[in-house]
């Protein structure tokens, strides 16, 4: 037989194809994989272009292989950023995922990861709060409402019912339009405050996800019993990391390609030794998760792209058992 034809998924297919539970589920499918070492990454891992003025392009490639699906893709991404204005998080970047099958090398899908990648940036910290996350969280404090606060809420809601939820971002035009609405959708107290220091103390579970490269909280902040969930660069000062009770990441050498991790490690801030775990250790049980109530805990990921991967192999085949999608000749 041959090879088939490509299908295409776009944008508003994924939406419907994939939900936050889908993706929390998939996420914690794929730390289980890595800790079979069911996962090959490129090599290099990622691979960047950046065109200076006056076009101020950035490329960003990473590519995998699934060895339990089997699948293997590639992640493309392409954003404007001039230093004042960038299109990271928008619908007018490209963000792709192509995928081949894993044994014949032929092309099976497109898939827009608009979506997917939204989601998989909160979910993948979110499900380690399964095993390091408070016992009975009530006050969560978000840092940050665009496209990762949205996210974090929606993927933290399918685990704890909270009574009360603090926020803040630069703009009060925008933490206050987000309180609105989310004490509406979710018919809570959501509370707009002007700082993260509001924000955190006093908070059982802390999410630090904003596109700034400032510090944007200190542990002093952070109550005993605190999970602090760093979605980006510095949201946790890494001046305090070691004064965490537990820190975990998702992969140790991934996050020391971020320069800002990178920094922190070179100039001896935080080392690998401080280092409680990572989360496939956490999600398969080869490391307890939260042993004492009083435990402060520190979540940090840079991301996977074999969770990418993975998503967009679950829409594509979402999408090809529900005739959704368009398909794309291949050639013959």
């Amino acid at each position: 037989m041959t090879h088939p034809d490509i299908l295409f998924v776009p944008y508003n297919d994924t939406l419907e194809l994939l939900t936050t539970e889908d993706a929390m589920r998939i996420c914690e499918d794929v730390y289980r994989m890595h800790a079979k070492q069911a996962v090959h990454w490129s090599k290099p891992p990622s691979f960047k272009l950046d065109s200076p003025a006056p076009f101020f392009n950035h490329w960003h490639v990473k590519g995998v292989m699934l060895d339990e699906v089997p699948i293997t893709g590639v992640r493309l991404y392409n954003h404007y950023d001039d230093g004042t204005y960038n299109n990271v998080g928008y619908l007018d970047c490209a963000r792709y995922i192509v995928l081949s099958d894993a044994r014949k090398g032929h092309a099976l899908a497109i898939v827009d990861e608009h979506w997917s990648y939204a989601v998989r940036s909160t979910a993948a910290a979110i499900v380690p709060c399964k095993w390091l996350g408070p016992a009975n969280p009530k006050v969560l404090g978000l840092v940050g409402v665009g496209t990762m606060g949205v996210n974090a809420l929606r993927c933290l809601a399918t685990l704890y019912d909270f009574t009360e939820i603090r926020v803040t971002s630069r703009r009060a035009e925008t933490r206050e339009a987000f309180a609105r609405e989310w004490t509406e959708k979710l018919g809570i107290t959501v509370r707009a405050v002007g700082s993260a220091e509001e924000v955190a103390r006093g908070a059982d579970i802390v999410v630090g996800g904003t596109t700034s490269t400032d510090i944007n909280c200190i542990a002093e902040w952070l109550k005993p019993g605190c999970t602090f969930i760093s979605l980006a660069r510095r949201e946790l000062d890494p001046a305090d990391w070691s004064k965490m009770d537990k820190v975990v990441v998702d992969d140790w050498d991934l996050n020391y390609l971020q320069p800002y991790f990178r920094q922190m490690v070179d100039e001896g801030t935080f080392t690998r030794e401080q280092l409680y775990g990572t989360i496939d250790e956490i999600v398969t049980g080869a490391k307890p998760g939260r042993e004492r109530d009083d435990e402060r805990i520190l979540i940090h990921t840079t991301g996977l792209v074999s969770q990418d991967v993975a998503l967009a192999n679950f829409i594509f085949e979402q999408a090809r058992s529900k005739g959704m999608g368009m398909l794309l000749p291949a050639a013959r």
